[in-house]
């Protein structure tokens, strides 16, 4: 068994990481970003895949992974965890779709709340202590679903049929103009970048350049928020117009 995840700022990772050591002490995980991490699916036939749920669909840059590497999944045996700061419906059940069209076998669903990353917005704000107390209950519920598949009863959040409506209606059918494409609303002020140059390394879609002496973005945004939760100076926005908080997973462990 080996983990595959898209993790924006750490949240799934972590998670991914601790579902499947839970079943394997040993087990790897690999991010859709790591060089190898096709021929790793490719060797294994179990897989555990995460990532942080959209208003209800799939980052885009996971669901062009899925699809620009389609044979690799016929017949894996694949459990799903999605990660959501509120609700998704059939967050799961977005990714199992997709993966059950190239021929992928769907053993469960997990949804985990945690911490919200979108930095830039007031909306689901909470304290330190209670992202610390959405960790911990987490990892609780990681524990469980683990053993429940190790028993060969998996949980099936997400999966159902009244989950997929619930998704759909919830939040999909009004916001999928925000996930149909990568985003181009990505802001960088001028007057407060330092060009220290870290949005650049850490973005998973090489959307930030230099141009004319500049960090400018390229409008090709998956919306992972890592650029604005580790911009040392609070430089960059992109659905809000400030940053209320910079959101990564070592602050809440």
């Amino acid at each position: 068994m080996i983990g595959v995840y898209f993790s924006g700022t750490g949240n799934t990772r972590y998670c991914v990481e601790r579902f499947v050591r839970e079943l394997e002490p040993d087990g790897e995980t690999f991010s859709i970003e790591t060089e190898r991490v096709v021929e790793e699916i490719c060797a294994h036939n179990e897989i555990v895949m995460g990532y942080p749920v959209q208003f209800s669909n799939l980052p885009k840059i996971l669901r062009d992974f899925v699809a620009d590497h389609s044979p690799i999944w016929e017949g894996k045996q694949i459990f799903i965890i999605a990660m959501m700061g509120l609700f998704s419906g059939d967050g799961a059940g977005v990714l199992a779709r997709l993966l059950a069209r190239y021929g992928a076998v769907i053993t469960g669903g997990l949804h985990l709340k945690m911490p919200d990353s979108i930095g830039d917005e007031r909306v689901l704000k909470r304290t330190l202590e209670q992202n610390q107390k959405l960790v911990r209950t987490a990892e609780q519920k990681i524990l469980k679903a683990a053993q429940e598949l190790a028993d060969n009863h998996p949980p099936q959040e997400g999966i159902g049929f009244w989950e997929h409506l619930a998704g759909l209606f919830g939040q999909r059918i009004y916001f999928r103009n925000r996930t149909d494409t990568y985003s181009d609303q990505l802001k960088i002020d001028a007057g407060k970048c330092i060009q220290c140059g870290k949005c650049m390394a850490i973005c998973p879609m090489r959307n930030i350049a230099i141009k004319d002496g500049q960090m400018m973005p390229v409008d090709k945004c998956t919306m992972c928020y890592r650029c604005i939760s580790f911009c040392p100076v609070q430089a960059i926005t992109l659905l809000g117009k400030r940053v209320y908080e910079q959101c990564y997973i070592e602050k809440y462990l």
